[in-house]
């Protein structure tokens, strides 16, 4: 069975992530889906609510797809979540140049932990490349309409947020 773990802080979840979640699922026959555990990040969402976000948006990618899709938090080194979930593959999405940079520094040091785990790089569709939760959070806070980067559950909790 090949598993692969698409890691991320998913606060909130976007159309650009579950893009990505999509296309995954042609490649492994169980996606994890990590969903982080980050302080250094002070997410708006707490870990239960993106949690929930994110298991009931791959509810229907699940039924769509007939693969396997798994939601688990973690708050250890990736490599390791990796290695407990039994991923021999880690799903990142790329939007930018920018992106690559990181990430490049990412699977290097992931490499250099453990090199049997593969990691796979994807594009979001064109469509979605500039969706970014931390810009969609703003434009959500300071009033303005993320329905064209969120599902509508996803603007309903960020309503409720933002008030």
């Amino acid at each position: 069975m090949r598993i692969g773990l698409y890691p991320g802080t998913f606060d909130p979840i976007t159309l650009g992530h579950i893009d990505i979640i999509q296309r995954a699922m042609a490649l492994v026959d169980r996606l994890v889906i990590g969903v982080a555990i980050n302080r250094d990040k002070s997410p708006l969402f707490a870990l239960e609510e993106r949690v929930a976000m994110v298991e009931a948006e791959c509810a229907a990618i699940q039924a769509r797809t007939g693969g396997e899709i798994v939601v688990h938090p973690f708050e250890n080194l990736l490599i390791d979540c990796a290695r407990d979930v039994g991923a021999g593959i880690i799903v990142r999405g790329l939007r930018a140049v920018a992106d690559f940079e990181y990430e490049f520094q990412m699977v290097g040091m992931n490499r250099a932990l453990d090199a049997s785990i593969e990691t796979v790089f994807m594009m979001a569709d064109a469509r979605r490349q500039a969706i970014a939760s931390k810009l969609v959070k703003e434009i959500a806070r300071l009033g303005g309409d993320v329905s064209r980067f969120v599902t509508p559950p996803v603007v309903e909790a960020l309503g409720r947020k933002y008030g």
